[in-house]
């Protein structure tokens, strides 16, 4: 097992509350571009119906050749992204990612065990599905993770089962094959993913190792063409996107 995966796995939940909130503003710089014009879809199509798995196991919907390019790390388990998929997704997609200037790539920062089931299982079907079921998980936070802190002391007995069983009967003690199957994801599909330790070290890793390079601290995190913007809400973000041309 790799010390970045030991930790997902054994940090404490409560870990997983004080690592949700970002402060970007020691580490961005000014954001400001020239006025983008708007890039239309392919004939058919609106720019939102693509979608792009990125060399950074991000996944990205919008113009891949958008000029400004919106990344943003995210915690399933943490309110503050909770809130920003409520208020900011719909006039995120249909105001800027649909209109060719602004693609938008949603990247996982762990910060559990619970946290590394639920990334895991969002991308276990097809990759149009991961934005929309990371959306799911955020408008229903409190009903996906009240079983998980409900219930610590059998999270942290899954956790010392073999590594092909422990996210398994991790999501057993949450719930979360119900909640997963009632979004088209079947409960033997969620558990041969689950139990890929491969797959899920691999998105532990991912995290961690991006984390230190780009400097990412807690979540919500939001990069404007690979510079960290001073916001964590969608009132604080709009006004940027519109300053780095989106507009």
């Amino acid at each position: 097992m790799t010390k970045t995966l030991r930790f997902a796995l054994a940090a404490p939940l409560a870990l997983a509350l004080a690592a949700c909130g970002s402060d970007a503003s020691d580490t961005g710089g000014e954001i400001e571009g020239e006025a983008v014009a708007a890039v239309p879809a392919p004939e058919g199509t609106q720019w939102s119906d693509t979608v792009t798995v990125t060399d950074m196991d991000g996944y990205m919907i919008g113009n891949p050749d958008a000029p400004i390019k919106l990344v943003e790390y995210a915690s399933l388990t943490c309110p503050t992204c909770a809130r920003f998929a409520a208020e900011g997704m719909e006039p995120l997609i249909s105001e800027y990612v649909n209109s060719g200037r602004v693609s938008f790539e949603l990247r996982n920062q762990i910060h559990g065990p619970h946290d590394l089931a639920l990334a895991t299982l969002v991308r276990c079907t097809a990759d149009e599905a991961f934005i929309p079921l990371s959306d799911q998980v955020f408008a229903n936070q409190q009903q996906v993770l009240g079983p998980i802190f409900e219930n610590q002391a059998a999270v942290e007995q899954s956790l010392n089962l073999p590594p092909e069983q422990r996210l398994v009967r991790l999501a057993e003690v949450g719930g979360f094959y119900d909640f997963f199957a009632a979004r088209g994801l079947s409960e033997d599909q969620a558990r041969e993913c689950l139990a890929d330790e491969q797959a899920y070290t691999t998105i532990a890793d991912n995290s961690t190792r991006q984390s230190d390079e780009l400097n990412i601290t807690g979540t919500p995190t939001f990069l404007i063409n690979g510079t960290a913007a001073d916001a964590n809400t969608w009132a604080a973000l709009e006004p940027i996107l519109q300053r780095a041309g989106a507009r």
